[in-house]
């Protein structure tokens, strides 16, 4: 079994499957007795997975540091939000810096809910992942 295995093995799985979906309140009026339920997406079982997967990665691999991902993400001058993170060209760096930009994203959905299901949805995760098949 190789080192990324846990995680590189929902590359098929992302990219055949639903990964999740806008839940959207269309049935309340925003009264007090009817309150409007806030959007939210409703991520799949495998997305939901993948996610524990990659925190017990970190929990099983500490000299990753991945606890310091935006600080690992500067060092590789990976500054900015998630479009940026979308955005890097990868080729170059190591499996420290694509795991670091994986927990950002999954960071950063605390903040801004639907950032996880963009990059599921637009490749960018499946193109991190395959990084790191390769530098296996």
């Amino acid at each position: 079994m190789n080192e990324f295995d846990l995680l590189t093995k929902y590359i098929p799985l992302l990219r055949r499957e639903r990964l999740g979906e806008w839940v959207i309140d269309k049935e309340n009026d925003g009264t007090a007795e009817h309150p409007i339920q806030m959007p939210f997406v409703n991520y799949s079982e495998t997305v939901r997975r993948f996610i524990e997967d990659v925190y017990t990665f970190a929990e099983q691999h500490q000299e990753m540091e991945l606890t310091r991902y935006s600080e690992i993400l500067k060092e590789n001058g990976i500054e900015g939000g998630t479009n940026d993170m979308e955005n890097v060209d990868i080729s170059n760096v190591n499996a420290q810096c694509v795991l670091a930009l994986i927990m950002g994203v999954l960071r950063a959905e605390r903040f801004c809910e639907g950032v996880i299901l963009d990059v599921f949805t637009n490749g960018t995760i499946v193109k991190w992942l395959e990084r790191l098949e390769r530098l296996e």
